[in-house]
């Protein structure tokens, strides 16, 4: 096998190294984000219907 034959097999290893960690970490904040996006709309809906249960108790 020559030489320029195992650097290529090596180089093609860390490239699909780095682009499994590069991968795991894109879908990880792509995860955060969602959870994000959950949370945010969950605290408007919770917030909207307890102003409205207390603003409906104080005659408003």
């Amino acid at each position: 096998m020559k030489t320029g034959s195992v650097w290529t097999i090596l180089g093609v290893i860390i490239a699909v190294v780095i682009a499994w960690f590069l991968i795991e970490v894109l879908f990880s904040v792509m995860w955060f984000v969602v959870k994000l996006v959950a949370v945010v709309i969950i605290a408007a809906l919770v917030f909207f219907a307890l102003r409205s249960l207390v603003g409906n108790r104080n005659g408003d």
